[in-house]
């Protein structure tokens, strides 16, 4: 039988020790379990950002990986903490929409609470539950607990106000949502909208007004420093500055509008 996996995701960096801390309690209540870092560089407090990268990455897990998501602005309030089962996965999470572009992708067969106590550490703080809550709620399903030991059924949990592209007749309307560390600026423009839309007759793509010269399929098709459109590994348009920042040169961040639009 293979090790259990717990996947991780925060807002915590790596500066500090939060991130490390959360995993040795992972690994006191349950030592065998492997540890994968999907990322601790979540933009502080940003919910939306940690939604879209978790979903960007959960997939290529193998079935039954559990999730360990913490970014909670909310930390100490009454927001709930949530375990979700969804995918052929499971989530540990506090309820503040963390978990909505995965809950998008498939609605989650089971939600509970985080209620039982004695899946916490025995003092809880207000100000660190990554590591008293949903470190030892994560814990105790890789050592083998069912996920409704950990609480009652949660109802309705929090979902986030996603943007979606906007379809008219001539125009296809999107919006950046990311700004990754090349600089990309990912819309949420999926693959399959674009091309429904580009399917009746050539289109262009403009970016708050300016055009955008070519739709690619690798960056290697532009000589340095161009811009170009492509589907990045999320299946999203996205636009892009050869060996370039496309954020700083194009004045690009999240909410910048990005339309295709008929010839």
């Amino acid at each position: 039988m293979s090790a259990p996996l717990i996947a991780l995701i925060s807002d915590f960096g790596t500066q500090d020790h939060y991130a490390g801390t959360m995993k040795g309690v992972i690994l006191g209540i349950c030592p065998g379990t492997t540890l994968v870092d999907i990322t601790h560089e979540i933009p502080a407090h940003d919910v939306l950002t940690g939604a879209l990268q978790l979903a960007a990455a959960y997939r290529y897990f193998p079935a039954g990986t559990i999730f360990l998501a913490v970014v909670d602005p909310g930390v100490g309030s009454s927001r709930r903490g949530i375990a979700a089962e969804a995918a052929g996965y499971r989530f540990v999470a506090p309820d503040n929409g963390v978990l909505t572009a995965v809950f998008r992708d498939e609605a989650p067969r089971k939600v509970v609470e985080l209620t039982e106590r004695r899946y916490a550490r025995p003092t809880v703080s207000r100000t660190f539950e990554g590591r008293d809550r949903f470190a030892p709620a994560a814990a105790w399903l890789a050592k083998g607990i069912q996920l409704s030991a950990l609480g009652r059924p949660a109802g309705s949990y929090i979902q986030l106000d996603l943007p979606a592209p906007q379809v008219s007749d001539d125009v296809l309307s999107g919006e950046v949502v990311v700004v990754d560390r090349f600089g990309n600026l990912v819309s949420n423009i999926d693959r399959r909208t674009f091309e429904a839309f580009a399917r009746n007759g050539p289109v262009r793509i403009v970016t708050e007004g300016e055009p955008v010269a070519r739709l690619v399929s690798t960056y290697t098709e532009i000589g340095p420093g161009e811009l170009c459109a492509l589907f990045g590994s999320s299946d999203h348009l996205e636009l892009a500055v050869n060996t370039g920042h496309a954020g700083r040169e194009m004045g690009g961040r999240r909410g910048s509008r990005i339309e295709v639009r008929r010839n």
